[in-house]
């Protein structure tokens, strides 16, 4: 026994408090004197963590003046007991429980985790009450967060015509903590555990979540379009302290929703400022993916371009919404500093010539133009690639067909990925699939590329890259 004394002074810090309360009131709202003594076997000054929770906490109290019977360990966050919550009972003069138990009857009691508080406990028989013992404790949470919105069942409606309206806001209850909390929101198709994450917050207990976000969350979990059909939600709190990190997970809320189908446009770059020129069945298509379009391509210093919505003059064309643009084109309500409108129907770049990042945000009706990371188009290209061994320095140099467009002939095995570079080492210019490997036909410069990948067979193809549009081919011979 004094070996589990001693790892209990050792384990949780400090030596013990007590304080015996005189007061003449009903036993439920004070400490009157007492009848009997607690002796002091509990815990000091002490912070309590998760790895403590099978640890033994032990009670021992003089029974020798009582009447006997069964005593009630009462726990309390406030001196005159006021409010308490029962640990436990026993029929001897001994109390013997958990620290985990001990720390779930501090929270129910209103202690709040993360957070140095006065705790006190007491033993009580019939009429009778002990010397109530007091100490400072840090508890640590043990409860998980209680979705409150959506409730089970309901229907969530979204309003396609409005993607950053507001569809709901979850709301979620929890811990007071004394440490900041993350809290990760969380969808996935009812009964699955391929959950896709809603949004994150710290320390507020709610999230509101726009049509657009509810509406592509469901579709990345796998629901149908139109259908109203039922999701899984879950709130995950992660806090840290000197205990190390606690994550709590909450119940799962089932409810419904019917996503869909976006109503994403594509959009064609036209104009004497771009490198179509104003040939409308030329015009360049932009990489569309979800709600943003985007291509890096050449623009001139004060040439003037618009968007289409096909390869065609009609019917539709997209500006600027600014003043003195047709009312039909209006359409972007944001842009970046280096456009400004240019007559009733397009808009300017006002920055140097040069290779640029066009993005366009439809949910925000947004446009910025951001410099590339190659601004410049390059004298000589070079072909690199699993088809020739990954050699730089041995890069099959391209034939230049047009202004900033490159050509090679070659046999493509299956399995073949590639890239394209601007010198036969890898200490320059670079380009590849934009973003991540793949075969989307569009370019992306230095950091924001990977490997082209194409099964070709064992056949024979000609591969383009057309720097100045952003966009590459790889065409069967």
């Amino acid at each position: 026994m004094k070996n589990i004394f001693k790892y209990l002074l050792v384990a949780l810090v400090s030596a013990f408090v007590f304080t015996a309360c005189d007061r003449s009131a009903d036993r439920d709202w004070t400490t009157p004197e007492p009848s009997f003594t607690l002796y002091d076997t509990t815990l000091g000054a002490a912070v309590l963590y998760p790895t403590m929770e099978n640890n033994p906490f032990i009670l021992r109290w003089d029974n020798s003046k009582t009447t006997g019977g069964t005593y009630s360990v009462v726990f309390s966050n406030t001196e005159d007991f006021a409010t308490k919550v029962e640990l436990g009972t026993s029929t001897s003069n001994t109390f013997t429980t958990t620290i985990g138990e001990l720390n779930t009857a501090m929270l129910q009691a209103g202690l709040s985790p993360y957070s140095s508080q006065n705790a006190y406990i007491r033993v009580e028989t019939g009429a009778e009450v002990s010397n109530a013992i007091s100490f400072m404790v840090t508890p640590y949470p043990s409860e998980k967060p209680v979705i409150k919105n959506p409730t089970a069942g309901q229907l969530v409606t979204l309003n396609a015509e409005a993607p950053l309206a507001n569809a709901t806001t979850i709301l979620w209850s929890d811990y007071s903590y004394g440490v900041a909390v993350e809290y990760k929101v969380e969808l996935a198709a009812a009964g699955s555990s391929n959950f896709q994450l809603l949004g994150t917050t710290t320390d507020e207990t709610q999230l509101a979540v726009t049509n657009y976000t509810l509406n592509d969350i469901a579709i990345k979990a796998g629901l149908p379009v139109n259908v109203a059909s039922s999701v899984d939600i879950r709130v995950t709190a992660t806090t840290t302290s000197t205990g190390g990190t606690i994550t709590k997970t909450s119940d799962v809320v089932t409810f419904k929703v019917a996503p869909y189908q976006p109503a994403f446009v594509d959009f064609y770059l036209v104009g004497g400022g771009t490198a179509v020129g104003w040939n409308a069945g030329g015009a360049q298509l932009l990489k569309n993916t979800n709600e943003i379009s985007e291509i890096y391509t050449y623009l001139e210093q004060d040439g003037e371009f618009r968007f289409l919505g096909q390869q065609d003059w009609g019917p539709t064309n997209y500006s600027l919404n600014a003043s003195g643009i047709n009312d039909s084109y209006k359409y972007f309500n944001t842009w970046s500093t280096n456009l400004e409108p240019s007559g009733n129907e397009n808009m300017k770049f006002i920055g140097n010539s040069g290779m640029y990042k066009i993005t366009i945000n439809q949910n925000s009706r947004d446009i910025t133009v951001t410099p590339s990371s190659v601004p410049t188009l390059p004298t000589n290209v070079y072909l690199v690639g699993s088809i020739q061994g990954w050699n730089a320095g041995a890069a099959i140099e391209m034939t230049q067909v047009g202004d900033g467009v490159f050509e090679h002939t070659i046999v493509i095995p299956d399995g073949a990925e590639f890239k394209f570079l601007g010198q036969q080492d890898w200490s320059g210019m670079e380009w590849g699939n934009i973003h991540t490997g793949g075969n989307s036909g569009f370019l992306g410069p230095n950091g924001d590329n990977n490997n082209i990948q194409y099964n070709g067979g064992g056949n024979t193809y000609v591969i383009t890259a057309n720097i100045k549009l952003g966009i590459y081919k790889v065409t069967p011979q």
